[in-house]
């Protein structure tokens, strides 16, 4: 409206000026005018377009007329769009950030399997570099045959349990999403702990049967043979059926026991009422037991440091009295006749240690890592020929967890072991008063 306001200006000056100058002059003053409107138009499209490529944030030049209107629309859609350009960008930093956070990996691929985006967790699953290998495609740095053939077949309703070949003991469950333009969502998750657990709940159920079925058709032998052929043994030979027979039901017994007392470590059985246990009383105690266990095959000696804030520690006695012969009575299946054991406590840099030391016959390195684990023995016919249950070790490691304490291992084939229970100084006698108070 205003333009043709302006044009009617032009053209009623014009009017004007014919009627007092002729023609030529109404002409004249028409082209003027329409030339100034013009001039006018195109100083303001070059405002225009000098504000379009200038640096985000400066504002429009002000205007006049209906340039004026053009401009503060542009400002209102320029700042509207701005807004919502900063609330998408806020939105997708925010998903980023939990996508980031989440504890299974993320990846996005195109329609032809290139790398659009990923998570910090898929990165280390994969091998991937988020920055470096963006775009590119992603069978080629995946290169388990797997993984390619799951991926670039039809049917991802079920996920892949992927082994990885770069990573030992890498397990992932891979899912595929499809979505969008024929995009894929690919979320990995690290079961390999899970993997790990179940491995060992199958190993443990296999092993607990082996361990009593043994001893069970002991006894069921034993006495099947003392019932179909009573009459022809005597009663000597009866006895000693009898007395191989109690054996095992004692063995079998000591592995239930174990087993029990395993399972309440393990599930985080309320702990034991703690108390000021004498520990010089304990280990020379303790050291007796290992004398009647070795029944005079072994030297065994006792070495406990009694002076004032080391004589007691702060525990379950019948938990810590159970790690402690743990260990010596391994100490005394594992050392042959002849042999050293040594029984110690002593107190060094604030915190405490009970060891046992042998001259037995040792353990290889390969062993060491997994001698904590129920049922692994390094010599399964020793063990059982001594009584073990293959359970000790577990024990001890789940009872000195609870007193915050450590076991460390130091062994070698033909050299002999040390095993140490290491305790902090807050469970020794010179920290004992500031926790009770």
């Amino acid at each position: 409206m205003q333009a043709l306001r302006v044009l009617g200006l032009v053209a009623l000056l014009a009017l004007i000026v014919g009627a007092i100058g002729g023609k030529v002059a109404a002409l004249a003053m028409l082209f003027a005018g329409l030339l100034a409107m013009l001039a006018w138009q195109l100083f303001n499209l070059q405002r225009l377009v000098e504000w379009m490529h200038a640096p985000r944030g400066v504002s429009l030049p002000a205007g006049v007329g209906i340039w004026a209107h053009v401009f503060y629309d542009l400002d209102r859609r320029s700042r509207t769009s701005a807004d919502l350009r900063e609330r998408l960008t806020a939105a997708l930093d925010r998903f980023h950030e939990a996508s980031q956070a989440m504890p299974d990996g993320v990846l996005y691929l195109s329609a032809n399997d290139r790398i659009e985006w990923l998570n910090r967790k898929a990165e280390q699953q994969f091998g991937i570099d988020g920055r470096r290998d963006h775009g590119a495609q992603v069978t080629t740095l995946v290169r388990e045959p797997e993984f390619v053939r799951f991926l670039q077949g039809g049917d991802h309703a079920e996920p892949l349990v992927l082994h990885s070949t770069r990573r030992a003991g890498l397990t992932l469950l891979v899912q595929v999403v499809p979505f969008g333009d024929k995009q894929k969502m690919v979320v990995s998750r690290d079961v390999s702990q899970l993997e790990k657990l179940e491995t060992m709940r199958r190993d443990f159920i296999a092993n607990v049967s082996h361990e009593l079925r043994t001893p069970l058709t002991v006894v069921t032998g034993f006495l099947e043979t003392l019932i179909d052929g009573r009459d022809d043994f005597t009663p000597e030979d009866v006895t000693h059926f009898l007395q191989l027979a109690l054996e095992q039901s004692l063995r079998m017994q000591a592995l239930i026991e174990d087993l029990l007392a395993l399972s309440a470590l393990e599930t985080g059985a309320p702990a034991a009422v703690e108390e000021r246990v004498d520990v010089a009383a304990l280990v020379h105690s303790i050291a007796e037991d290992t004398r009647l266990l070795s029944n005079g095959r072994h030297e065994i000696e006792a070495d406990i440091d009694v002076r004032a804030g080391c004589a007691t520690l702060l525990g379950s006695e019948k938990e810590l009295r159970s790690a402690f012969a743990n260990l010596a009575s391994n100490a005394v299946r594992y050392t042959p006749a002849g042999g050293r054991i040594r029984l110690s406590w002593s107190c060094a840099d604030g915190r405490g240690e009970f060891a046992v030391e042998d001259n037995g016959i040792g353990i290889a390195a390969d062993d060491i890592p997994r001698l904590t684990e129920r049922f692994y023995r390094v010599d399964r016919g020793r063990s059982r020929e001594t009584g073990g249950t293959g359970l000790g070790l577990a024990i001890v490691k789940h009872i000195l967890s609870r007193h915050q304490a450590e076991l460390r291992i130091a062994s070698a084939p033909g050299e002999g072991s040390r095993f140490s229970a290491c305790f902090p100084a807050s469970r020794l006698e010179s920290a004992l008063p500031a926790l009770r108070s």
